[in-house]
């Protein structure tokens, strides 16, 4: 009787091969285009995905002043923090969030969707957001990735 048997591939933080991307957020809705990137960043778009190595590609976002939102989420929308203090709790809205620092949007959804852990931190910092059409990554050779 022939038998079917495949190996799981697991693989190290030695073999893989680190691509970079980059994104055009212009009038891209934020929810959308932070879980296309989180998957990317994850590395669940590449056949040996591994959950505990950080296998997923650098990926540079530009025009982040750009997003969009739907319905009333430009004021309706609450970002909570914390400065650590007795009554110490801050809200702000997506308006004054885009006001002081664009990419901050950007940046808040896509932490948001990756682990709660020391493998999101790491894959985090594969993340570069920049307002504006101008990045300091040409020599990376960024290829421009489509998400539409």
């Amino acid at each position: 009787m022939a038998k079917l048997c495949y190996k799981t591939l697991s693989v190290s933080k030695t073999d893989i091969q680190k691509e970079w991307y980059i994104v055009d957020a212009t009038d891209q809705i934020l929810g959308r285009l932070a879980s296309n990137i989180a998957i990317i960043l994850r590395g669940k778009n590449k056949a040996y995905f591994t959950p505990h190595v950080d296998c997923g590609d650098n990926v540079i976002v530009i025009n982040a002043e750009k997003i969009r939102l739907t319905g009333k989420k430009w004021t309706n929308k609450l970002y909570v923090r914390h400065t650590g203090y007795p009554s110490g709790q801050r809200f702000s809205t997506p308006e004054e969030l885009l006001a002081k620092n664009p990419s901050k949007i950007i940046e808040k959804a896509i932490k948001g969707m990756l682990p709660k852990n020391r493998l999101g931190n790491m894959i985090f910092k594969n993340l570069y957001v920049y307002s504006g059409s101008d990045h300091p990554h040409q020599a990376q050779k960024p290829k421009k990735l489509d998400l539409n």
